[in-house]
């Protein structure tokens, strides 16, 4: 977990912006994806806009030449209002409409995932301008959020559906898979890999010849619990890289390792009540606003109150946290032990910055936290 900006600053921040606010740290982002690069030195990291479509962050990383992975037309949107370079970007969700190919391609992007036959015929228009990337499925019940269940043909039907594409004069250009998201194994992506070797080799005696692999994201991070650091749990990735792709431009697609620890959110207590033998904290966030991820992302976060932090917390109960809704299922946190806690005091969550803001509502007209660029 990335040092806290101090109690003081984060008082400060509150003091200017108001509550509830996302800190969004640019120089974290940009340090996750350095230490990404370095255990992945050979790959292309495209930054996954999906869990933190932030403007800034997307300017931080064309600062140090980033490469970009979008999926729909808001966040071509996104990218080219920051003036990124379409050649660095690949659009990767697997079922489009004519007018969202239309879209990526009007601003330059040419690289496309596809995962299914009736996916093939809408890129005929456009097969002078285009390469596929035909996307994998691994199931993976390890994963938090398992990506291969909604998209991604099975693999034994994957050679099959090559000989279709190849045969209708469209240009393959490789394969594609997401093992699954904050995978704590790497040993899903050994597996794909080891696949996508042997589907390399069967194209090639057809003739079919593949010259990119995309090995995805899901690379973990730490919210509650540690995690393998990131050059050991990438070194048997990259020995496998090496070994069976020498000469292939290899992509990987991360977006909650670079977003996750990048935004602390503080929120402050609106209110407080002794229910049922348990003092209930009812925050000015919540669910439906940046906690969104514990229900769409099955994530958990650390949660601190800043007293604990400042040395002046006091004796703690068992409590509830819950949001500012008129909704009883916006409750974040059941029998969690904190100490006292007052209408205004604060509470941070750090490694808020992935699937938070990005899926947060406006539900009962409660605002999003504000997001504010600290560095």
């Amino acid at each position: 977990m990335k040092p806290l900006p101090s109690p003081e600053k984060i008082r400060a921040l509150v003091a200017e912006h108001g509550s509830p606010i996302l800190l969004l740290s640019t120089r974290t982002a940009v340090a996750q994806y350095r230490a990404l690069q370095t255990a992945l030195p050979r790959v292309q990291l495209h930054y996954a806009l999906k869990p933190l479509p932030h403007p800034a962050i997307v300017t931080a990383l064309k600062a140090i030449d980033g490469w970009y992975d979008l999926a729909t037309a808001g966040e071509v949107d996104v990218v080219r209002g920051c003036g990124i370079d379409p050649s660095r970007c690949i659009h990767t969700h697997p079922i489009k409409r004519d007018k969202d190919i239309r879209y990526a391609l009007d601003y330059g992007v040419t690289h496309f995932v596809v995962d299914n036959p009736f996916e093939l015929p809408k890129f005929l228009p456009y097969k002078d301008k285009v390469r596929l990337l035909l996307r994998l499925s691994f199931r993976n019940k390890d994963a938090v959020c398992d990506l291969s269940l909604k998209f991604g043909v099975q693999p034994p039907e994957a050679l099959a559906l090559l000989r279709q594409a190849h045969g209708m004069g469209l240009d393959v250009a490789g394969t594609s898979f997401h093992c699954g998201s904050q995978l704590v194994s790497n040993q899903k992506f050994l597996e794909a890999i080891t696949f996508c070797r042997q589907l390399f080799t069967l194209a090639a005696l057809d003739g079919i010849i593949l010259d990119t692999l995309d090995i995805g994201g899901g690379f973990p991070v730490p919210y509650t619990e540690s995690m393998t650091p990131i050059d050991q749990y990438c070194a048997p990735i990259n020995d496998l890289l090496e070994h069976h792709f020498p000469n292939i431009r290899l992509i990987a697609e991360p977006g909650r390792f670079i977003a996750a620890p990048s935004m602390t959110l503080v929120s402050s207590v609106m209110g407080k009540s002794e229910r049922f033998g348990r003092m209930w904290y009812y925050l000015d966030d919540g669910l439906y606003g940046s906690f969104s991820g514990k229900l769409y992302d099955h994530c958990d976060y650390p949660f601190i109150p800043l007293s604990r932090i400042e040395g002046t917390a006091g004796p703690e109960r068992l409590s509830v946290v819950s949001g500012p809704t008129c909704d009883s299922i916006d409750v974040m946190y059941n029998d969690i032990m904190l100490p006292d806690m007052q209408p205004g005091d604060l509470v941070v969550g750090p490694m808020m910055g992935a699937y938070t803001w990005a899926s947060a509502t406006e539900f009962n007209f409660f605002p999003k936290a504000t997001v504010v660029v600290v560095d």
